[in-house]
């Protein structure tokens, strides 16, 4: 218990990181009794544990090392107080008086230059900050500079503050044996390399001086979009954890490259943009408003929302343009029926269920805005009828989040989520665990329970037999890290800062989609072959896919979200959470798409009962009710969702056109 507590309180994950913790605050602590005794060998022994525990905590315990900075005590200071401790020993042992005077210049002038190179490094940063940035553009007639190389860029005040190790050494060595030449060696070796750092740096800046002013950034990109000439835009924004939520952006991908219309995607935080999936598509990153609304949009005629977010009024405020929110998955959570999607033109939904959905917000949404066009990106969801089960039934379970309030919150984990995993581990399943991206981000209880969940399934493989599924999975992993290389690689995500992805971005290849596929379909085959037929799994990354997981299952067990009413396109049996015990009718009127599911109770007493529908598929009373369930959540079969998704797009763009057309008409009467 009291280590648990230490760890808490320092911010370290387990007892080895306690250990280097505690060693480092040792070494330190030890340091000014040995300068003072004087103690050469305790001294430098101290030393070396501290120089050894300071890396592996910045590796280890991030968390650690961002206390110490916050009680002052970060990098730049710990090695002043060793260096300062070093110059008090050296005194104490009657150095003489030409290498002390040398030690205290070269260790000023190394801190001196240390600050100098920082100083010089934020100013290329600044410089190489341009007002957008692109991909799928050739913009390789702006003259950006390339970026620093990774030696002088990367990981800088590390390198520069190690610098001070050959003085170091040299100077231990030259109170040891008594011979100054260690110490001038030393000495000059720090200050020669950290004037050299200083003066490859200087270089760089010159070259960063030379960037393209805002204006001459904003008429290439025009110019580009003016000859693209897009006329769908998909607009998103989530400043606040955008790399979690690109998921709403990335499923939309497919369906826009296969559009009559030309798409583009606008998106305004930085962060984002480097986590967008592979695509043709031009993409543009605006992060201010100012310059959103200098972007050549003219043509545009359908901007599509994915997300109700604060920056949407950049550009709902284009009237030319008809807003539409397509949102990022059908539920019957509050955000599905939002009363500030009345702000939007139209409101698209998968079904009659969205329709339904948004007529019991009252007066707020005109029915004829309501558009049913159905799930575009279910298309690889594998049929029931389609499905061959494992040696053991898979269930996946898939709890939502704890939302953004307790009025939101849907999330079986809290209430439920350790038993649940508990009594499918007693029933002999495979389970594949894949929480919400955003799990434990508001609350600790669910944090807690996500790693309980995790803890259980890591012992319980460990149990079936680990040492044959290790070397399945280290066999694979050479292969699989090598799809992933190629994956990011077409996927567009350049190397570098983002000044030098506008550099090298060009137009891509459209071809490369098929070799994106073949790969995708090598890294998931070869990926549940190495994991077998019965390890259980947990899936925290962008692949396996969500929907690579639902065709490996027998069984979904989730909460109310947008994965249910995904799932419902597979036909196969489904279990809704009920962590509140409500009676099942008042739970299923409540909730659409309980109408097709097996309701599980928070102390989970009908789960072998449910379970008997995956071991009977012949006893599977919800088969009916899932039927007639799809069609009303996710629409008819025919025409397909693509096809009603690509009509309603060119008929919202066709009145864009006629609206336009009239009112320049009527200016001109």
């Amino acid at each position: 218990m009291m280590i648990r507590r230490l760890c808490g309180v320092l911010r370290v994950r387990g007892a080895t990181d306690l250990l280097l913790a505690l060693l480092l605050g040792a070494g330190f602590a030890a340091l000014p009794v040995c300068a003072l005794l004087p103690s050469l060998w305790g001294f430098a022994a101290a030393s070396a544990v501290t120089y050894a525990a300071d890396e592996a905590l910045h590796a280890r315990a991030p968390g650690f090392v961002r206390r110490l900075a916050t009680l002052h005590l970060d990098r730049s200071m710990r090695f002043a107080l060793r260096t300062v401790m070093l110059l008090a020993l050296a005194g104490r042992l009657d150095a003489p008086d030409a290498v002390l005077v040398a030690a205290f210049t070269v260790f000023g002038a190394h801190f001196a230059l240390t600050m100098l190179y920082t100083a010089v490094h934020h100013a290329i940063r600044r410089r190489r900050v341009l007002p957008l940035v692109v991909r799928n553009l050739d913009l390789s007639a702006l003259p950006i500079p390339k970026q620093p190389p990774a030696l002088l860029e990367r990981r800088f005040l590390r390198k520069l503050l190690h610098l001070d190790l050959a003085a170091h050494a040299g100077l231990l060595t030259a109170l040891a044996t008594g011979a100054r030449g260690p110490a001038w060696g030393g000495l000059a070796l720090t200050a020669g390399a950290s004037v050299a750092a200083v003066v490859a740096l200087l270089g760089q800046y010159r070259r960063a001086r030379r960037m393209p002013g805002r204006d001459e950034v904003f008429a290439q990109v025009n110019r580009r979009l003016a000859e693209y000439r897009p006329e769908v835009a998909l607009y998103f924004s989530f400043a606040a954890v955008s790399r979690d939520f690109m998921y709403q952006v990335n499923m939309w991908i497919e369906t826009l490259e296969r559009l009559d219309l030309r798409p583009v995607i606008i998106l305004r935080e930085r962060a984002s943009f480097r986590y967008l999936s592979r695509t043709w598509i031009p993409v543009v990153c605006v992060p201010r408003a100012d310059d959103l609304a200098e972007l050549e949009l003219s043509t545009v005629r359908v901007v599509l929302y994915p997300g109700n977010a604060g920056k949407n009024v950049h550009m709902l405020r284009v009237a030319e343009a008809k807003h539409v929110f397509i949102g990022h998955g059908d539920s019957d959570k509050l955000a599905s029926s939002n009363r500030v999607s009345k702000v939007y033109d139209e409101i698209w939904v998968a079904g009659r269920a969205g329709r339904d959905r948004y007529r019991r917000v009252r007066h707020a949404i005109s029915d004829s805005a309501i558009v049913e066009v159905g799930r575009p990106q279910l298309a690889p969801i594998r049929l029931h009828a389609d499905h061959v089960p494992g040696p053991l039934p898979t269930v996946l379970y898939a709890p939502t989040w704890e939302g953004w309030s307790d009025d939101d919150c849907h999330t079986s984990l809290i209430p439920m989520g350790v038993p649940l995993v508990e009594r499918l581990l007693a029933e002999e399943v495979r389970v594949l665990y894949k929480p919400h991206p955003l799990t434990g981000r508001r609350s600790a209880e669910a944090a807690a329970a996500d790693r309980a969940i995790r803890e259980l399934l890591r012992a319980d493989n460990q149990r079936r037999g680990a040492a044959e599924a290790e070397a399945a999975l280290a066999a694979a992993g050479p292969r699989l890290r090598e799809i992933r290389a190629r994956l990011d690689e077409l996927s567009g995500r350049l190397r570098g800062d983002d000044a030098q992805q506008m550099r090298e971005a060009r137009v891509p290849d459209r071809a490369a989609a098929a070799e994106w596929q073949e790969l995708c379909a090598a890294w998931h085959r070869i990926f549940w072959e190495s994991r077998g037929p019965v390890r259980h799994q947990v899936v925290l990354d962008q692949l396996p896919t969500l929907y690579e997981c639902f065709n490996q299952a027998d069984l979904l067990v989730s909460d109310i979200s947008s994965v249910v009413a995904d799932f419902v396109a597979s036909l196969k049996p489904y279990v809704l959470t009920n962590p509140r015990d409500l009676p099942d009718e008042e739970f299923r009127a409540a909730y659409t798409t309980a109408g097709g599911a097996y309701l599980l109770d928070r102390a989970c007493t009908r789960l072998p009962e449910i379970l008997r529908s995956v071991r009977a598929p012949y006893d599977d009373p919800m088969a009916p009710h899932r039927r007639a369930l799809k069609e009303y959540v996710l629409g008819p079969d025919r025409p397909t969702s693509l096809e009603r998704f690509n009509t309603a797009c060119n008929a919202l763009a066709a009145k864009a056109a006629a609206e336009r057309a009239e009112a320049i008409a009527e200016q001109a009467a």
